[in-house]
């Protein structure tokens, strides 16, 4: 499980400090984050929200998903991290 959610479907004016506000009435939010394209800075329509505990996780998960964000609804489930596949030389250099 964890304490990190995926949060899909984002309105592009949601921000880092209204991800947080929405999440924050179902737990202590540790940081909320919209992820941004790194060629034009807006937004790429998701984000991740870390809680506290897995607890306040699962309940905000329960919570929020479908719920309305900045008019849109949102679809919110734990996140699942990625392998990064290994650096290739050239890459580092």
């Amino acid at each position: 499980m964890g304490n990190k959610l995926f949060v899909g479907g984002l309105a592009w004016a949601t921000t880092d400090v209204t991800l947080k506000e929405a999440f924050s009435q179902h737990g202590q939010v540790r940081e909320a984050r919209v992820v941004l394209d790194k060629e034009t800075g807006r937004s790429r329509g998701f984000g991740f929200v870390t809680f506290a505990t897995e607890e306040e996780a699962a309940v905000a998960k329960d919570a929020m998903n479908g719920a309305n964000i900045d008019g849109r609804a949102v679809r919110v489930d734990f996140s699942q991290e990625k392998e990064r596949p290994p650096m290739r030389r050239h890459d580092r250099d």
